[in-house]
């Protein structure tokens, strides 16, 4: 059931697989060729995460990326021009491997996040997990921001490449 994977004529090296994996469950993979501790720094410090996050083809910006990261505590982005927002709550941290959240932003309908760092060969395996509370939840979703993804990772990967020479601790 794969809904979707890196489109273009090059080869990637890198490629961006999304795939539904089951009624309620997306799942993104990537690996990237840096150690989970940069790549986690990537996720949860705000000054790196605005670099990475957005895609740029979607001609937004960030007006604000708060990253409350520990259990319990939150996240937020806010966008320009329109002012809409994802928000949640982190429901389990464990520097450098795991991430956890809920996505409140949709109301009861939003999904859980879990978002893995495995190191591998020097690198990161990296997955993203969204399950969906229904089939319904997950239908209504759409692929779309997964399917960003693609981008947001290509990004990623160009952020990683300035900071994974002296970067501190995590």
């Amino acid at each position: 059931m794969n809904a979707g994977s890196e489109k273009g004529a090059a080869p990637v090296k890198n490629r961006t697989t999304v795939e539904r994996r089951s009624d309620r469950e997306l799942v993104v993979t990537r690996f990237f060729e840096a150690p989970p501790r940069i790549v986690w720094q990537a996720w949860t410090r705000a000054d790196l995460f605005r670099r990475w996050w957005l895609p740029k083809s979607m001609g937004m910006a960030l007006r604000s990326c708060e990253l409350d990261v520990r259990v319990g505590g939150g996240y937020r982005l806010e966008f320009e021009p329109d002012g809409m927002a994802f928000f949640g709550t982190y429901i389990e941290v464990i520097p450098p491997s795991r991430l956890v959240w809920t996505n409140e932003e949709g109301g009861e309908a939003g999904p859980v996040t879990t978002v893995t760092f495995e190191e591998r060969d020097g690198g990161t395996q990296l997955i993203v997990h969204e399950l969906h509370p229904s089939k319904e939840a997950l239908d209504a979703a759409g692929t779309g921001a997964a399917d960003a993804t693609v981008e947001t990772f290509g990004q990623l990967d160009d952020l990683l490449l300035t900071i994974s020479e002296g970067a501190g601790p995590a």
